[in-house]
């Protein structure tokens, strides 16, 4: 078993420029030779903690050869379950390191980008939870990373891999409620609020504080922040639309083949400079998609949640689809279909999208064999790149005009500002 070895930034910073170079210059795959389909991959995971224990254990019949997180004690699970795996507190110490094959991200938002980059410049496959980045350039710099170096990559939308979903899909392409031409979305979680605090504590010891920062500008550390807490602001997170819009605006976007809006329009409280809104709702126009017609897609969330529509109440979080002869309310764990004495002896079609192997299994298949994922960062990378454009609009305050080829905001100048971040020395992308 080898002796863990317990990497932080500061011992990082003594490294050779060329590796600092690296992280600007794509590299070619390893020298190592990857493995075949029934070889076992040798996996590095970023943040094993939260989510990303889920993710762990969706990987852990492979080799997990390191495990990175700069928090140590939200890795203490993850280190007990894998004793013999190489203990990080930098992922880009471990990724220089370890003869690795794939790498699995679950780490805060602000981090997504400079984790996956990081190792795919360097030829790892990638899994990333969602969204798959902090900001729209990097969602953008992201697809286009994995496709140059043409690496199996998927977006943590787990529920993307269930019955249910798939069968919405089908339910909706078959014309069951007619071409779809207006759907709401909703979740009345709350992802915002809170004031930048004036104290200080001590940073814990068995946290890398410049290390969980990254890229971000350096503040100090509050517990206000972790774990979780970073949602609600700006710096680390994009609120309750960056939490859970890629899980329901996906089935969305699956179903109806969507890409990129044309508009965005968002409204809310006042835009705080620090934290994300209690609530908001947001607003984008889709183009025509051939044969089907342009689309408006609503969100809303927290305390501004409309989850009645057509004189239906729903839970609180779901999905209403409007269509020219129907309607349908799906979530998670099924959908029904509107008025209901309409569709009284309504057969669905017979299933034509396969039952999945499983979210993390697809990737882990895609790797050793080049076999497709449904969330692979195009796919994904265009659905996150949607749903962080609402905040970029939010934050802009006013109905954007948006050229998803050229990634051009064509009406305002503080919007395009917001499509990329600031990052520190020694971070940037």
């Amino acid at each position: 078993m080898s002796r863990p070895m317990l990497s932080s930034r500061r011992a990082f910073l003594g490294q050779t420029a060329a590796i600092a170079v690296g992280w600007h210059v794509a590299s070619a795959r390893p020298a190592w030779s990857a493995p075949t389909p029934n070889e076992k991959l040798n996996i590095g995971v970023i943040g094993p903690g939260g989510r990303g224990f889920d993710n762990l254990q969706g990987v852990a019949g492979e080799n997990i050869v390191a495990i990175c997180d700069a928090d140590l004690r939200r890795a203490k699970n993850a280190f007990e379950k894998f004793p013999g795996a190489t203990q990080y507190q930098d992922f880009r110490r471990m990724i220089e390191k370890e003869k690795l094959d794939a790498v699995v991200v679950s780490t805060p938002d602000h981090m997504h980008a400079p984790a996956s980059l990081w190792a795919m410049r360097r030829g790892l496959h990638c899994y990333c939870e969602k969204p798959l980045a902090h900001s729209v350039w990097e969602t953008r710099i992201m697809a286009q990373t994995a496709k140059e170096h043409h690496l199996a990559t998927q977006m943590g939308t787990q529920i993307h891999a269930t019955d249910n979903y798939r069968r919405v899909v089908e339910v909706i392409q078959s014309g069951a409620i007619g071409p779809v031409t207006e759907v709401q979305v909703w979740v009345n979680k709350d992802w915002g609020g809170g004031e930048r605090p004036t104290d200080t504590p001590e940073v814990p010891k068995d946290l890398d504080w410049e290390a969980w920062l990254g890229p971000a500008p350096f503040r100090p550390y509050h517990s206000t922040y972790l774990p979780a807490e970073w949602r609600r602001w700006w710096v680390f997170g994009n609120g309750t639309l960056g939490d859970m819009g890629c899980h329901y605006i996906d089935l969305v976007f699956w179903a109806l083949a969507l890409r990129h809006p044309t508009t965005i329009e968002a409204s809310g409280p006042a835009v705080h400079a620090e934290t994300c809104p209690r609530g908001m709702k947001v607003t984008w126009e889709f183009p025509t998609r051939g044969e089907l017609p342009p689309v408006k897609v609503t969100w809303t969330d927290g305390n501004m949640t409309e989850n009645k529509h057509d004189g239906h109440e729903f839970p609180g979080a779901g999905i209403y689809f409007k269509g020219s002869k129907g309607s349908m309310f799906a979530d998670y764990g099924g959908y029904r279909l509107f008025p209901e004495d309409q569709y009284k002896e309504f057969k669905a079609p017979a299933p034509t999208i396969a039952a999945s192997v499983g979210h993390h299994q697809e990737w882990i298949n895609a790797c050793k064999t080049g076999s497709p994922t449904l969330c692979n960062f195009d796919y994904s990378g265009a659905l996150s790149e949607s749903v962080l454009l609402g905040m970029v609009a939010f934050r802009a305050g006013q109905k954007l005009a948006w050229d998803g080829a050229t990634m051009q905001v064509k009406n305002s100048d503080k919007a395009q500002g917001l499509l990329k971040r600031e990052y520190r020395t020694g971070w940037e992308m």
